[in-house]
């Protein structure tokens, strides 16, 4: 057989070949997400430049002629006014109950699906289905077919026993917003968790077995350091949600007994008061707070692991 070459191509005299720029190229392949980021930017960015302009105004939507720029004012009386100090309050709490307890929950469930026994495909459905519920329902259901005085699960479960008969929301009103968050978040720090887990070395934790280390042992030198990550994400997830929550709050308690957070605070100056500056301060101050205590509570897990690692 002949070999053949190919020679390259002369240029056309006169003509200059002109390669796309690593610019345009870049571009070329951005394009298609351009819509996309478009209108990730109308309806997130804007309304949030629009409610920081109102924010600095007193403008009140019976006298909409009477608003006139006000500058700080509103933060100042969102800071300084003793019922929106203790939403903020309120806030914290509501979030760090809900957060750290989703996350134990979450791990231990996920370390009970991450071992394997007949149904557990069945199991890991049904106990993600509460994060599947709508919110709403989900506040209608623990307040109605739970907490309820008169024919509730809870009372009816103590009425066999011979015990009390409680009004579960009047009594504990905040612990009753928390249990119904802490069940509908639950699942989704399992599966975050479980995610973690099933992604371990099985090689490095059958060594550590066979060098003798016990189940304790392996969980706190080798499970806990892996899943930090794992533990940082969810609490960071959690933590942005449940600052923003409006709808526990306002079904099951309709932010009374000390229960109004400030996203209940923002809808009542917002629809009750009709204060539009008022409520898109404390609405402004709603997002700095979810990112204040998102990476808060980042830090707070991160140190603890360290520490771990350390004495370890």
């Amino acid at each position: 057989m002949t070999a053949t070459t190919t020679a390259p191509l002369a240029a056309t005299p006169g003509r200059t070949v002109r390669q796309p720029s690593a610019r345009l190229r870049a571009w070329a392949t951005r394009a298609p997400l351009l819509p996309a980021l478009v209108f990730m930017i109308a309806v997130t960015q804007l309304p949030f430049v629009a409610t920081l302009v109102i924010s600095f105004f007193d403008w009140n939507a019976l006298y909409p002629k009477a608003r006139h720029f006000t500058g700080l004012d509103n933060y100042r009386q969102v800071l300084t006014d003793a019922g929106l100090r203790h939403s903020v309050w309120t806030t914290v709490l509501l979030t760090a109950a809900v957060v750290l307890a989703s996350l134990a929950l979450g791990l231990a469930l996920a370390l009970l699906l991450d071992r394997r026994f007949r149904g557990r495909g069945v199991v890991r459905t049904l106990l993600i289905a509460p994060f599947l519920v709508v919110p709403v329902a989900a506040a209608l259901l623990w307040k109605h077919v739970l907490y309820n005085p008169e024919y509730g699960l809870f009372n009816g479960l103590l009425h066999y026993v011979g015990g009390p008969q409680p009004d579960w929301v009047s009594r504990t009103p905040l612990l009753a917003v928390e249990a119904s968050l802490v069940w509908q978040w639950t699942p989704f720090m399992m599966l975050i968790l479980l995610a973690g887990l099933q992604s371990r070395d099985q090689q490095q934790i059958e060594a550590a077995r066979v060098d003798g280390a016990s189940d304790w042992q392996i969980f706190r030198h080798l499970t806990l350091p892996h899943l930090r990550r794992y533990l940082e994400l969810g609490a960071l997830l959690g933590s942005i949600y449940i600052v923003q929550n409006f709808d526990a709050v306002f079904t099951i308690t309709s932010g009374g007994l000390g229960t109004a957070n400030l996203p209940y605070t923002v809808y009542q100056s917002f629809y009750q008061a009709h204060e539009n500056g008022l409520a898109s301060a404390a609405g402004v101050l709603v997002v700095i707070g979810s990112i204040v205590i998102a990476t808060f509570a980042l830090r707070v897990v991160s140190s603890l692991f360290r520490e771990e690692v350390s004495r370890a």
